[in-house]
């Protein structure tokens, strides 16, 4: 299943949840924020969050610095 991860195409398997997807890229999800499809989705919602083919994700880290 292909979904753009942050405007690129990206294959995962079918059936992953936005956790899932952090796990597989080996993102913390308490270090980012996603868009689902032009919509912020809750950290609370990322376990239960199946993507669909064609879902467009934004991943926004946050970095410290000053």
């Amino acid at each position: 299943m292909q979904v753009y991860l942050n405007e690129k195409p990206k294959d995962i398997e079918n059936g992953y949840t936005i956790s899932q997807l952090l796990e597989y890229l080996k993102i913390d999800k308490q270090e980012v924020t996603i868009e689902r499809n032009l919509k912020a989705v809750q950290k609370a919602d990322y376990d239960g969050m199946v993507l669909k083919e064609g879902d467009r994700l934004e991943i926004v880290r946050f970095v410290g610095g000053g």
